[in-house]
């Protein structure tokens, strides 16, 4: 998950949903609230613990942090140096993922068509939306993290792309590429300064994950078949922001003062200016589509034990 929502164009959500625990990790959050503190009195610290299924919250975000300190830096320099192949990766993933929620549908009918139809348009609208400039401010951070997280619990709708639309992108990668620097360096001023962003950036994300927790459970209770419905949807729509192959429209200087992409259209192979690498596109499309097989019938397997 945390690899996932490091990715424009990716959700940890879809890995969340293809591995099986989805549901669980939306009425977990659901249920955290201050009551925990007064049933921890009355009840014992490791009842309360396990009626609040804080192990699961615990590994779930210890995996989710480790990941996204380790591969930040790398999946960065592989966008920049392999953009075909890792767009490609991911396109694999998100193709398979959508085949396995279709799958979860329990029956079919005009309503889960139009949901469908609806969601993939909305998602495909978000997706060509064009970037804002980039802002590092406080009180911005916090509105990033909120909207941000509420994207990367929707599989289809990408927390990070959300942030590349909001300008946020780069600073939030910027300042996990800091704190790392700190720690390796030994750098105090430097970590502290990125740990009091990051926190903001956090709070934000925890307030707008709380907040959004309890609809997607009351869906899931109330029209499940539905909610599958839009979350197929929006991945669906979500395929145009992670083709592979892009027509550079405008760019903009990151933070290193490097050019990158910053507004692009999707083009087809043969019309792709530069080398389209179709043979080793096609190969990492295939080895992402088969992480999610891979996935999907090892949570099966666990499912059925």
């Amino acid at each position: 998950m945390g690899a996932a929502d490091i990715v424009p164009g990716v959700s940890g959500g879809t890995i969340a949903l293809i591995a099986g625990f989805y549901e669980e990790l939306i009425e977990t959050i659901d249920r955290l609230d201050f009551k925990f503190f007064k049933k921890w009195r009355e009840n014992g610290f490791l009842k309360t613990w396990k009626e609040y299924n804080l192990s699961f919250l615990l590994a779930l975000g210890l995996g989710v942090a480790t990941s996204i300190l380790l591969l930040a830096k790398v999946i960065e320099n592989l966008l920049e140096s392999h953009p075909i192949l890792v767009w490609s990766f991911f396109f694999g993933l998100v193709l398979a993922s959508i085949v396995y929620i279709i799958k979860q549908l329990e029956r079919w009918n005009a309503a889960v068509v139009l949901s469908i139809i609806l969601a993939s348009l909305l998602a495909f609208g978000i997706s060509t939306l064009n970037p804002l400039a980039e802002t590092n401010s406080v009180w911005f951070l916090f509105f990033a993290g909120f909207i941000a997280i509420i994207a990367m619990i929707l599989p289809g709708i990408s927390g990070a792309f959300i942030l590349l639309l909001l300008g946020a992108y780069q600073p939030v990668i910027g300042l996990l590429n800091q704190l790392n620097e700190g720690i390796a360096q030994g750098n105090f001023s430097l970590l502290m300064e990125s740990i009091g962003k990051i926190s903001v950036f956090l709070l934000g994300a925890a307030i707008g994950l709380k907040s959004f927790s309890r609809t997607l459970t009351w869906m899931f209770h109330h029209h499940k078949n539905i909610t599958l419905a839009i979350l197929t949807g929006f991945m669906i729509g979500a395929l145009n922001k992670i083709w592979p192959w892009k027509e550079v429209l405008e760019t903009r200087l990151n933070s290193k003062g490097i050019e990158v992409p910053f507004i692009e259209k999707s083009v087809l192979p043969g019309n792709f200016e530069n080398d389209p690498q179709l043979t080793s596109a096609i190969i990492c499309l295939v080895a992402g589509f088969l992480i999610i097989f891979i996935l999907e019938k090892s949570a099966t397997l666990k499912n059925t034990r």
